[in-house]
C-alpha cells in the first residue's frame, strides 16, 4: 500500500477553503503518487490553533458540511483531523473518511491534551479514553493525535487493541530542536510498542506561531525510514509492504536543515503567511542603515519578492553618513521599492508646539522618542495609503528589556525579529550572506557597533550590557525561568544581573502593546509567557 502524507498549510477558520485543500491534495496524491492512502494534520479544517473560533454556534454543522463534500470528491481513504461535537462535547479527532461515505467510518478522540506554554486546548476540548483501529488496505492502524505521541499510554492501547502501524497527526509548532525532541518521543514509541509510526506535521505560519512541516516515519526499531522536507508544502510518499516480522515502510530520506538555516527559513515563513493570510499588498518597513532593519529587509524580500516590499530612509541630523549608504546600498541590491524622508522638520514643528511645556526642563530621552515617534507616524501613513504592512525590526533582547520606543519604531503590525537575540541577528546575517553568495547585508552594516543614532555618538552598550553578555542573561532569565539568584550562581555579576531583570519585569507593559512576531526559541514573548504588568513579585525568587 502506498500512503502519502499530505503536508499542507491550512488556514484558520477557512473551513471550506481547507476542505478544498484536502481536496485538491487527494486529487494530486493520486494522479501523481499512486495514493491508495492520504494522511493530513491535526485539526486541518479548521487550521491551527482555532481558539475561540471553536465556540462559534455555527462551526460544527460547518465541519460535518464538508467532511461530505470531502467524502463526495474523494477516491481513497483519508485520514484527518477536525474538531467535532459528540453528545454535547467537544473532541479534537483524527477520523478516517472513505470515497462516498455520509461521515466519517471511525473517530479517534485525542486523549492528551496539551495546556501549557502555547497551548491551551483543555479550554475547547473533553479528553478522549479509548483506543482506535482502522483497516485500509488489510493494514490495521492505530489513530493517534500530536502530544499522544509524547506520552506511553494512548500507543500502547493502540498496540493493544491490534494495531499494526501507528499515524500520528499533528499540528506541532517550530522552535530550536523541537525536532530532535520530535524524533526522541517518536522513536521511544515505536520501540516500546515494536511498531512504526507515520508523523504527519503541518507547515505554515499562524500569528506567532510556525509550523516547520519535517513529517517523517520512524520503524518499529526506532530509525527513522522517512523525512520529508521543511517549512513547505509536500506530499511524501510512504510504501508499505509486509516483511517477515512485520510491515516494512520504505521512502526519501530528505536532509534535515541546520538550526541556523531552520531559524531563517521560519522568519521567512512567518512573514509571508502573516502579510499574504491577512490580505496585504505587502511589507514595508523603515531601514536605518543598521542591522536589524537590514536583516528584516532581507527576510521580508525572501518571504514576498521585491516587487512586494518598500523600505524608507528616514534621517535626522543624528543619522551617520554611513547609515545613509548602506541603506540606500541594500535597498538596491535588493531591488525594492525604496525612498529617503527627512524627520527634520517633522521633529522640529513638534519641538515648537511643546516648546512653551518643555521651557526650563533639560533635555533627556523624550526629544530621542519624539524622532523615533515621527518615523512611526510616517510609516503607518504610508501602509495606510499603499495597503502594505509595517515591520517593526525589535529582536528579542531589545524587546525583553525595553529598548525601543512605545508609537515609535514599536509601531507596526509584525515583528520578524521580536523572538530573535541580538547574537542570533548577526548569525542570521550572516547565513544570509553565504547563501547569496555576496553581502545583500551590506558588511559594514554587520561589523558596526549598533546604535539607534536618536543622539550625538550613541552607541547601544552605553545602555545596555554587551550583547553576548546580555543575551546569556536573558536565556536563563526569559526562556528557562532562572530566578535573579540563580542567574547569579551561575556565574553572572550580581549588579549586572538585577540592572537587566529590573528591565525585563519593568517593561511588560511595553510588550503589551507591541506586535507580534515568530516564536523561534523555547520562550517567546507572547502568548508563550504571560506576565501581569501590574504585580509585586521579588526577582530574586
Amino acid at each position: 500500500m502506498r500512503v502519502v502524507i499530505a503536508q499542507r498549510n491550512f488556514h484558520v477558520g477557512d473551513i471550506e477553503g481547507n476542505g478544498q485543500r484536502v481536496i485538491d491534495a487527494c486529487e494530486q496524491a493520486r494522479r501523481l503518487l499512486g495514493a491508495e492512502l492520504v494522511v493530513f494534520p491535526e485539526l486541518c479544517l479548521t487550521g491551527y490553533p482555532p481558539e475561540d473560533l471553536l465556540l462559534r454556534p455555527s462551526l460544527n454543522s460547518r465541519i460535518q458540511a464538508v467532511l461530505a463534500q470531502i467524502a463526495e470528491a474523494i477516491s481513497m481513504p483519508i485520514v484527518l483531523g477536525y474538531p467535532a461535537v459528540r453528545n454535547g462535547r467537544r473532541f479534537n479527532v483524527a477520523g478516517l473518511l472513505r470515497p462516498g461515505a455520509a461521515g466519517p467510518e471511525q473517530e479517534y478522540f485525542k486523549q492528551c491534551l496539551p495546556n501549557y506554554r502555547v497551548f491551551d486546548e483543555k479550554r475547547y476540548f473533553h479528553a478522549g479514553d479509548q483506543a482506535r483501529v482502522v483497516e485500509v488496505g488489510g493494514v490495521q492502524i492505530g489513530l493517534t493525535v500530536c502530544e499522544d505521541i509524547w506520552h506511553t499510554g494512548p500507543a500502547a492501547a493502540a498496540r493493544d487493541a491490534g494495531a499494526q502501524l501507528l499515524i500520528n497527526l499533528n499540528a506541532s509548532p517550530f522552535r530550536r530542536d523541537k525536532h530532535a525532541e520530535r524524533l526522541d518521543q517518536v522513536r521511544a514509541r515505536a520501540k516500546e510498542n515494536s511498531l512504526p509510526v507515520i508523523y504527519c506535521n503541518l507547515v505554515g505560519g499562524q500569528d506567532e506561531l510556525v509550523f516547520d512541516g519535517g513529517s517523517f516515519v520512524v520503524g518499529a526499531a526506532g530509525d527513522v525510514l522517512v523525512q520529508g522536507g521543511f517549512f513547505e508544502e509536500a506530499l511524501v510518499p510512504v510504501d508499505i509492504n509486509a516483511g517477515e516480522s512485520g510491515l516494512v515502510l520504505s521512502g526519501e530520506l530528505l536532509p534535515e536543515p541546520d538550526q541556523t538555516e531552520s531559524v531563517y527559513r521560519a522568519l521567512v515563513l512567518a512573514t509571508r503567511d502573516y502579510v499574504l493570510k491577512n490580505g496585504f499588498r505587502g511589507a514595508l518597513l523603515g531601514l536605518s542603515g543598521g542591522i536589524d532593519s537590514a536583516l528584516t529587509l532581507a527576510v521580508a524580500v525572501d518571504a514576498l519578492g521585491a516587487e512586494r516590499v518598500s523600505a524608507v530612509m528616514m534621517p535626522f541630523r543624528y543619522t551617520s553618513s554611513m547609515s545613509i549608504e548602506d541603506a540606500e546600498k541594500q535597498a538596491k541590491m535588493l531591488g525594492v521599492g525604496y525612498q529617503v524622508l527627512a524627520i527634520e522638520p517633522a521633529v522640529d514643528a513638534f519641538m515648537e508646539i511643546l516648546r512653551e511645556p518643555f521651557a526650563g526642563l533639560p533635555a533627556d530621552t523624550t526629544e530621542e522618542n519624539l524622532q523615533a515617534r515621527c518615523r512611526g507616524v510616517l510609516l503607518m501613513a504610508l501602509s495606510n495609503k499603499t495597503g502594505q504592512l509595517v515591520l517593526t525590526t525589535g529582536n528579542k533582547s531589545e524587546v525583553a528589556v525595553g529598548y525601543s520606543t512605545l508609537y515609535g519604531d514599536m509601531a507596526g503590525g509584525f515583528d520578524v525579529l521580536k523572538d530573535v537575540p541580538k547574537t542570533w541577528v548577526y548569525r542570521l546575517a550572516e547565513y544570509r550572506n553565504r547563501k547569496a553568495g555576496q553581502d545583500v547585508i551590506p558588511r559594514r552594516v554587520i561589523e558596526r557597533p549598533p546604535s539607534a543614532e536618536l543622539a550625538p555618538d550613541q552607541k547601544d552598550q552605553d545602555s545596555l550590557p554587551d550583547y553576548d553578555l546580555l543575551d546569556a542573561i536573558l536565556e536563563l532569565y526569559v526562556e528557562q525561568d532562572y530566578s535573579a539568584e540563580a542567574v547569579i550562581r551561575a556565574g553572572f555579576d550580581r549588579e549586572t544581573v538585577y540592572r537587566v531583570v529590573r528591565m525585563v519585569d519593568r517593561n511588560e507593559y511595553k510588550r503589551r502593546q507591541a506586535a507580534i512576531g515568530p516564536r523561534v526559541t523555547r520562550r517567546a514573548f507572547g502568548k508563550d509567557r504571560r506576565y501581569p504588568i501590574t504585580n509585586g513579585w521579588r526577582p530574586g525568587d
